[in-house]
């Protein structure tokens, strides 16, 4: 198996790390491009090789039956663009004084995620505080009673958002008339209006945009709407033979819909209650999608289904739900699992750690190392989608791929660096690692 590393900022000046290349440059007073570039990557790869995993590796104390809220909290905990938004402290420059609950909500997150991502001993982090924070905002979770982890997720990210809101003065609500653009720039005009009310970076990482398309079955009028979505509640397929595939649930939530009696809308030309279809697509995929599988029934939870569903871990391709044909493939990094039943059941959570890009269990307090393999299974509940071109994780393997491409030739405007710049550059390549983030996963 492919083995993946965590490329970090050597604490020393990249020259000193490796001395064969500082007496190189000062005996010739130059260094070719191919052993400047060469050193350099072999530093990459001896970083990586020689980092520490174990951070992120931490769990949580439950404080009674707040497992649901544990399995989230570490699925937010490895969604690595959310980590670096909390590590770099890049949250305070958006905090909203205006947010109802003063940004405490945030602010305990933060330093909840921090405190996870600084621990060097494996001893379990109790997220007491953050809990007080998340009840004042959201009174549903006083208490100890077992609660929802897909309706927690929803709250928390609310409350996230809210307290970081860019928008401190909401503009006054006007009615705009979009029905004569087409769908396309009709998406467009609608997003740029939600964000003119909401925007954060919790939204840019998780907010797409839903198109619901109405068509008339007397007239053909087809009027279109759109709306964000924090996250997709996939129906679970019921199928007489063979598996059921999380494109099963996708195609199930898509497809068209008949609205009929008294479903039946007042269509738009007719100005009367028409027979019509009903369908979504997806206008705008975020940069992390959640897919929420319906395993309860709505009805107050009183039973639950337990069909596998077969995700796919990566190369998640939904472009066929797309209103536009470009890129929409997804890789998997965090589920939260539902064991047991509706009268008493369990949260965990699987996660891929964003340095080492290992998988691992989180179960309250317990972090075990897990295969890949064992991921996919029946009690799999919330998954957690990053799309591909978000992915910063670069391979050892990749890494000397680039090196063994590099030929003289390639490299020859680089011939006859002196001593300084070459370690100027060498400095400049690391400040560069250094900005993006320590630990750094390209």
């Amino acid at each position: 198996m492919r083995q993946s590393y965590t490329v970090t900022v050597p604490e020393e000046p990249p020259a000193a790390a490796f001395p064969f290349l500082k007496q190189e440059m000062r005996r010739k007073g130059s260094v070719s491009g191919s052993v400047l570039v060469s050193t350099f990557v072999g530093l990459l790869i001896n970083q990586a090789k020689n980092s520490k995993s174990a951070q992120g590796l931490v769990g949580l104390k439950n404080l009674g039956n707040t497992c649901f809220m544990n399995s989230i909290l570490q699925c937010l905990s490895n969604t690595h663009s959310l980590r670096d938004y909390c590590l770099h402290n890049s949250h305070r420059r958006d905090l909203n004084n205006n947010s109802r609950t003063n940004t405490a909500l945030m602010e305990e997150f933060a330093k909840l995620i921090q405190t996870m991502w600084a621990s060097s001993s494996s001893e379990a982090v109790s997220p007491s505080e953050f809990k007080t924070q998340i009840q004042r905002y959201a009174p549903r979770f006083v208490g100890y009673n077992q609660q929802d982890a897909q309706e927690f997720l929803r709250f928390l990210l609310d409350g996230l958002h809210n307290e970081v809101n860019r928008v401190t003065v909401r503009p006054r609500g006007t009615v705009e008339d979009f029905d004569h653009l087409l769908d396309e720039e009709k998406g467009k005009k609608m997003w740029s209006k939600y964000l003119e009310r909401e925007d954060s970076k919790i939204v840019d990482l998780f907010v797409g945009q839903l198109k619901s398309s109405l068509t008339c079955s007397y007239c053909g009028f087809c009027s279109t709407v759109f709306d964000p979505f924090w996250d997709l509640s996939l129906p679970i397929s019921k199928k007489g033979y063979g598996e059921v595939s999380l494109m099963d649930c996708m195609r199930l939530f898509t497809k068209e819909d008949i609205l009929d009696g008294d479903e039946k809308p007042t269509c738009y030309r007719c100005k009367a209650r028409r027979r019509c279809t009903k369908k979504f697509t997806i206008q705008k995929f975020p940069k992390i999608l959640v897919l929420h599988l319906k395993r309860f029934s709505e009805a107050r939870r009183t039973s639950k289904l337990s069909t596998f569903v077969n995700f796919p871990m990566k190369d998640l391709d939904l472009r066929e739900f797309y209103t536009r044909k470009i890129n929409a493939v997804y890789n998997l990094y965090a589920v939260s699992n539902h064991s047991g039943t509706t009268m008493g059941g369990h949260y965990t959570a699987y996660c891929r750690n964003p340095n080492s890009g290992e998988w691992y269990t989180f179960n309250d307090s317990r972090v075990t190392p897990m295969s890949s393999s064992q991921v996919r299974s029946s009690d799999a509940y919330v998954l957690f989608y990053e799309l591909a071109s978000s992915s910063r994780i670069v391979t050892v393997t990749q890494v000397v791929m680039v090196q063994r491409r590099l030929r003289p030739t390639d490299l020859s405007g680089f011939h006859g660096f002196p001593f300084h710049y070459a370690e100027t550059l060498l400095c400049l390549c690391a400040l560069f690692l250094s900005v993006v983030g320590r630990p750094v996963a390209l």
